[in-house]
This record gives structure tokens, sequence and C-alpha cells, in this order.
């Protein structure tokens, strides 16, 4: 099975159960959110998107507070089936919104979404699949392009819950432009844990030509 086969078969199985346990949508988390992609959102004011792909959604926390701050038709990739039923149960996206499928295969148009986010999902993506992962979800965005994800300038493979081969930090935002030279850089930052709740992430926002 390949390093792609494996990490999947991961998510939809016990482990992404156990993450989607771990990782519940409360009060405290949406609203770290909501500043945070307040901030981010901030930057495109004058143009912000009227539909939002996010790829690896989980249970919706990004979802829930997008869908606090705007008026967006959001749509969400989901591996793991028990997540799916929760973001329909919450009535986060429609049924026909949440989608079961991986990010080196959406099932979507050329340019279907004006924009398409990950959150903590490129870091799950092995070296051998990341430029696919990277250019399905470009085809996909009519727009913008946004990843919060862990940084690190030389690629880090790390140790996650027992695994080797499940997280990977890189300088993500270096490779969309490595990938598409002709990406704008709209805003990039820092989301530090001490102060925003969120998990010391970076992020970073592109707009296609």
């Amino acid at each position: 099975m390949n390093s792609e086969g494996k990490q999947i078969d991961a998510w939809r199985g016990d482990f992404g159960d156990a993450y989607v346990d771990r990782n519940a949508a409360d009060g405290d988390r949406v609203r770290n959110n909501i500043r945070a992609f307040r901030e981010i959102f901030g930057h495109i004011d004058d143009h912000p998107p009227q539909t939002i792909l996010e790829v690896g959604a989980n249970i919706g926390a990004n979802l829930r507070a997008l869908s606090e701050i705007m008026d967006a038709e959001l749509y969400a990739v989901e591996p793991n089936e028990t997540a799916r039923e929760i973001l329909v149960r919450d009535a986060v996206v429609p049924a026909e919104r949440a989608v079961d499928a991986v990010a080196t295969a959406l099932p979507f148009d050329d340019d279907g979404v004006d924009m398409v986010f990950t959150a903590g999902v490129l870091i799950h993506v092995s070296d051998d699949r990341i430029e696919e992962a990277y250019r399905e979800i470009y085809r996909v965005a009519a727009r913008y392009l946004l990843s919060l994800e862990y940084f690190s300038p030389p690629p880090a493979r790390i140790s996650y819950r027992g695994e080797t081969d499940l997280l990977f930090k890189r300088d993500f935002g270096g490779l969309w432009l490595d990938l598409f030279p002709k990406l704008k850089p709209v805003a990039d930052g820092f989301f530090w844990k001490r102060t925003t709740g969120l998990d010391n992430v970076n992020w970073w926002l592109f707009e296609k030509p």
C-alpha cells in the first residue's frame, strides 16, 4: 500500500474517529477561530469569497466560525464518516456539501469555488503526494488559496501519537509559490497559542492570477 493509502485508511478508521473525539467544536474553540478568520478575511474585505471549500473539515470548527462572520456558501471535504455525520447533524453544511474525498482527488470543477483552504491538513500529506494535493487544490480554487499549517523551513517528519508517517512540517507558503510563482501573496501571519488559543500555526493567503 502506498503512503497515501496508509494515511487515508488511518483517517477513515479508528485513528480518525479518535481524532474526532479529541477535537470538539466547543464555544471557546469556535470563538478563537472567529477571531482568527476575521483577521485573515480582513485582508480581502473588498472582494470576499462567495463560496468556500475546506479540505479536511473534520467536524467543522472552522466552518462554524466562518458561518458566524460571513454569508458564503460553505463546502466540506472530509474522509472520516463520523466527522461527516456530525457536520450534517449539526447543520454545519447540508449533506450534499459534506463530501467524502481527499486532497489529491477533489470532486469539484476547475475553478469550482471562490476559495479553497486547509487548516492542519497539509501537515498530514506525505512527501510523495504533497505536490499532487497542491495542484488539485489550485485547480479547484477560482480566486483564493488559504493554508493554516505548522511551519518549518526544512521539511521535518514528526512523530504523531506513535505514528511516524502522519505528520510533516514544511514551508507550506513557500511551496505554494514554488509550484505557482504567479500567485499573489495577499497576507500571512502567525497565531501564537498563548494569545489566540490556536495551536501555534502559520497562515498564508494567496490570490490566483
